[in-house]
């Protein structure tokens, strides 16, 4: 039987999902909107890992030495120079641990570098730049002395189109989240710093994200599948790569604060995925003293929270186990002597700008990565007849408030471009767009603008410039050979989006386009945009998103635009037609009332699965982006690894390794297809590989590669697929499970530009 679902039929699907699951209604889902209690919490051991074991062994033995009182200390945030500094027990040599932000650069401090954001690294779909990025980060968080650096983001997921934090992670995604969370571990970590993964879990708004006034944080309610499959797999990459932290989310989760859901904590996080580093809250995130330490979380931040003495209290009095305490002191621990900090760690430097203080400087040759990363992450949406790349154009008109360096950057000088201000008005603020707000934002050593990249090259050329940043409807110059406007998109922490678009970047465009017939427009944003107020417009010739570049900006976007860059970047996220598209995943959750509930009736159905379930063309589709070549793809084969289990279930095993039971790491199989670059130049292709699972989305991506090709030239790409890429989670069996039957291949350059097909078989 086929069932066509419309959008008018929306409220089907939550029923829907229940019967595939085997259940009859959405009461018996397991804890749906109600968390259970999962007590107590696992001590953590090293499992199977030497290098934590032994790092365990060391740990244990401090703890022995310590009185209750300076354990509970080691567990409480403190006063310091850090955004977050842990408690440190001097008679021991054990420091205070110091913790910093943000995701895409070292916040607040000078001779540091900006970094793309996420959402930018996402964008480029190359393991290789997302782990040199995670290096490099990692380089410059050491450098200062930082311990702990607070990174990657795989949540928000990138769940609501207007979430206000979604450029901080890599995309919406689960599968190319979680490729960018283990590939920047990996790199972080690789240079002794922790990483710490956020926010665990379901953090997807910012709306009532804290409680007030108004009564607790929003409740963001989620079956246990969809928790698993879509929520809980990014962070499984960053387990299995060895992130040693992990930081609480604010929300609630089935109605239990984030800090204390002992289901989300003790039950999956620690039990489940084998996780052996330590919990932090977000700061101010903790909600309860007793609840939080019994629940799971080790360390609290920012300054004591509900901890400190009242934590000490609460073991005398048996309200919290001495064993417990020990374990969270015991986690934190080992996670400095696995990462080898207490073997000659940089001491910390990290200072206030208004104290004079020593120039520490770690920028090193960042700047060619992030300029490479910047060129690679960005998007060609449209190019009408060979517009891009420019020819060394004499004469040029550049418009629009984001080509320019903004007016006054520092009013706030640990975040810079401002804080977390929902009345903040970047066309008011006047100026190019590398990085969003709040504390994901990044501290720039200085930025290129767009114009002065522009402006160099057009010296270069001995050409002539016209410009003006401010006007709505600018004055165009007829000898122009092309009229480039600048427009941005911002969105902050601590607020979620109103819309997808602004009327006066809108009439901007089109108000240059009326006049030019050779308009290209740029576009930085912290994520979604829509572009349909212009898009088609005969005049448009060329539109990029250049997403949160960091900052090189404007070298990065001259790049691709004069074609030293072939435009390699695809969207990490769907661009609809009209806002409306989104259905439910438009807007963060309005309720009112004491306990505000977020119901993620959708399921799994999120960006370009919610497109393809209720059969809507968006504008741009998740992986869409264009080249300055053509490829073809051919020969997809599939080869099935001899020797390896395929029960339907992983063999019983007791989890012993981060990141859940180890045989759903093992590959079973791998596709390959040819990739031939048709086309007149040397070029990158980014070949995306997405399968259908049954009782599935019916479209889910599983694999994805970018490789360099020359004219004429061919590459031949494997995607390996493991036994996790292809399982669902049981919700009965409360484990991964392999279905039988025929898995449907889609290997193309975006997830409905589809170039070759294929299946495999699981026997049943």
């Amino acid at each position: 039987m086929v069932i066509s679902l419309s959008t008018a039929g929306a409220l089907l699907l939550p029923v829907l999902q229940v019967c595939a699951q085997g259940y009859t209604n959405v009461s018996e889902v397991p804890y749906y909107g109600q968390s259970p209690p999962v007590y107590p919490t696992p001590e953590g051991t090293g499992g199977a890992n030497p290098a934590w074991r032994s790092a365990y062994t060391r740990a244990r033995s401090l703890v022995t030495q310590m009185t209750l009182e300076e354990r509970v200390n080691v567990t409480r945030g403190h006063t310091g120079l850090c955004v977050g500094n842990s408690g440190n027990v001097s008679r021991l040599g054990v420091p205070a641990l110091c913790f910093s932000d943000a995701p895409d650069g070292i916040r607040g401090q000078e001779f540091v570098s900006a970094f793309p954001a996420q959402i930018t690294v996402g964008s480029t779909f190359d393991r290789g730049l997302m782990y040199q990025y995670g290096k490099a980060l990692g380089q410059e968080y050491r450098g200062k002395g930082i311990n702990v650096a607070l990174l990657p983001v795989g949540s928000p997921l990138g769940r609501l189109a207007r979430g206000g934090r979604a450029w901080e992670g890599f995309g919406a995604d689960p599968y190319l989240s979680g490729a960018g969370m283990g590939a920047v571990v990996d790199g972080v970590q690789g240079q002794g710093v922790i990483g710490q993964a956020k926010h665990w879990l379901l953090y997807e708004q910012e709306y009532r994200r804290l409680p007030g006034s108004e009564g607790e944080s929003i409740s963001s309610n989620v079956d246990d599948r969809t928790l698993h499959e879509l929520y809980a797999f990014p962070f499984m990459d960053a387990l299995h790569a060895g992130v040693a932290s992990v930081m609480c989310s604010y929300n609630r989760a089935n109605n239990s604060y984030a800090s204390q859901n002992s289901k989300l904590l003790n039950g999956v996080l620690k039990t489940e995925l084998g996780f052996q580093g330590f919990v932090t809250s977000d700061w101010t995130a903790q909600q309860a003293g007793v609840a939080s330490a019994n629940a799971g979380l080790d360390l609290t931040m920012p300054d004591g929270g509900y901890w400190g003495d009242n934590l000490t209290e609460a073991v005398r009095n048996g309200s919290v186990s001495e064993t417990r305490v020990n374990d969270m002191v015991t986690r934190i621990l080992a996670a400095w002597f696995h990462l080898n900090q207490d073997q000659g760690y940089p001491e910390v430097g990290v200072y206030n700008y208004n104290v004079q203080h020593p120039i520490i400087d770690v920028q090193d040759d960042h700047a060619s990565l992030i300029r490479e990363i910047g060129a690679a992450g960005t998007v060609l949406v449209k190019n009408v007849n060979g517009t891009l790349p420019l020819k060394a154009p004499r004469f040029l008109n550049i418009y629009g408030y984001d080509a320019k360096l903004p007016d006054s950057p520092w009013t706030t000088p640990s975040r810079y471009g401002g804080g977390y201000d929902v009345n903040f008005d970047w066309h008011t603020f006047n100026g190019t767009l590398v990085t969003g707000g709040g504390s994901g934002s990044n501290t720039p050593p200085y930025i290129i603008s767009p114009f002065q990249a522009l402006q160099d090259r057009v010296i270069r050329d001995r050409g002539t410039l016209r410009w003006d940043f401010d006007s709505v409807n600018p004055t165009i110059y007829a000898n122009a050979e092309a009229c480039l406007v600048f427009i941005n998109a911002y969105a902050s922490e601590s607020f979620d989006r109103t819309t997808l678009t602004d009327t006066f970047s809108d009439q901007l465009v089109q108000n240059v386009a009326t006049n030019c017939s050779n308009t290209i427009v740029v576009i930085h944003s912290a994520g979604i945009r829509v572009v349909d107020a212009w898009i088609d417009h005969p005049n448009v010739t060329a539109v990029v998103y250049a997403l949160l570049p960091g900052q090189e900006s404007g070298n990065a976007i001259a790049d691709v635009l004069y074609g030293d860059v072939s435009p390699s970047g695809r969207l990490p996220f769907t661009v609809a037609k009209n806002e409306s598209d989104y259905g439910e995943l438009l807007n963060s959750t309005v309720s009112s009332g004491p306990f505000p509930q977020s119901n993620f009736t959708e399921g799994l159905y999120i960006d370009y699965r919610h497109f393809d379930l209720y059969n809507i063309t968006p504008r741009f589709e998740f992986g869409y982006g264009l080249s300055y070549s053509t490829f073809s793809y051919s020969n997809l084969t599939v080869s099935a690894i001899s020797g390896v289990n395929m029960t339907e279930y992983p063999p019983a095993t007791t989890v012993v390794t981060q990141g859940g039971q180890p045989a759903l790491w093992e590959v079973l199989f791998n596709i390959t297809v040819t990739i031939t670059n048709t086309g007149s130049v040397a070029a990158a292709e980014v070949p995306q590989l997405y399968i259908g699972i049954p009782t599935a989305p019916e479209r889910q991506m599983r694999g994805f590669d970018r490789v360099h090709i020359l004219c004429e030239g061919h590459a031949t790409v494997t995607f390996p697929l493991t036994r996790r890429d292809l399982s669902v989670w049981d919700v009965v069996a409360q484990k991964w499970k392999l279905q039988g039957g025929s898995y449907p291949l889609w290997v193309g350059a975006s997830s409905r530009d589809v170039k070759v097909t294929g299946s495999l078989k699981v026997a049943s």
